[in-house]
């Protein structure tokens, strides 16, 4: 099944392609074959059972897994089985697309700005001074311009994440994949991470996030992806597959879910 998700404001332009992708583990197929596109300027949301691939697929997205089949593009760059160890092929991926994991990743010794300051300065050989405006700038924009200062000892979890978000856009990527950055998060400081997201997609950016948060994906996703045994097993506006699933496979996942 084919995941075709188109933007609103810059016609059928598919940042990510996905191309019969196939990843095993131990022989086992965690990804079977999966085909699927993502537009510029929308959220998708991918839902489904723990072990179903979800993950794998976004780590697979931008080369920290290796594939056993298929094709990935993103933008005009492509890799097949063998090709994501290709050192160009990963550093023109990563800048297209940044990633926010669920633990965050920051750096415990740097600052907010600090942390967000690294790859511009060591990667893109920004200088300080370009890399420090800009950081503060993106800090501002996740509502965190008061605490540019901070160590991450110092901020709340839901904080911490927006650091990491605000990280991942300093390198200026056109895709963000977010790794149920939530979930480890109190209930209270989930929205404020979300709304951030929603807000980064009304300025034109492409975020595929895998998520628990149905009530997320059911009021900020344009799409929603169901995987579960390495397949998609159905896709759709979220209005259509989270409130009226039509596969049994998903009617089955959302009952569990929300009970």
């Amino acid at each position: 099944m084919n995941t075709t998700t188109t933007t609103k404001n810059a016609g059928p332009e598919h940042l990510v392609e996905l191309t019969n992708l196939v990843k095993r583990y131990h022989g086992r197929a965690i990804l079977d074959g999966i085909s699927a596109r993502f537009g510029r300027g929308q959220i998708t949301a991918m839902i489904g059972p723990s072990g179903g691939g979800k993950s794998t697929l976004l780590r697979s997205i931008n080369g920290l897994n290796t594939i056993d089949g298929g094709e990935v593009r993103v933008g005009e760059h492509r890799f097949r089985p063998g090709q994501a160890t290709d050192r160009e092929v990963l550093q023109a991926v990563r800048r297209t697309v940044g990633m926010v994991f669920q633990d965050f990743q920051l750096f415990p010794h740097l600052t907010a700005l600090g942390n967000v300051m690294e790859a511009p300065q060591q990667v893109a050989g920004k200088s300080r001074t370009a890399a420090e405006a800009h950081a503060r700038e993106l800090l501002k924009r996740v509502g965190l311009g008061e605490r540019c200062d901070h160590y991450p000892s110092q901020l709340s979890g839901g904080q911490k994440q927006r650091v990491a978000i605000a990280r991942a856009l300093a390198m200026e990527p056109q895709v963000l994949l977010c790794d149920e950055i939530t979930s480890a998060l109190d209930p209270e400081l989930k929205h404020e991470v979300l709304d951030v997201l929603a807000d980064l997609r009304d300025d034109g950016l492409t975020i595929l996030m895998v998520t628990h948060e149905i009530g997320f994906a059911r009021r900020a996703a344009d799409r929603v992806v169901v995987l579960a045994e390495g397949k998609i097993v159905e896709e759709g506006p979220p209005e259509q597959v989270i409130d009226r699933p039509e596969t049994e496979r998903t009617q089955r996942f959302l009952k569990n879910v929300l009970g």
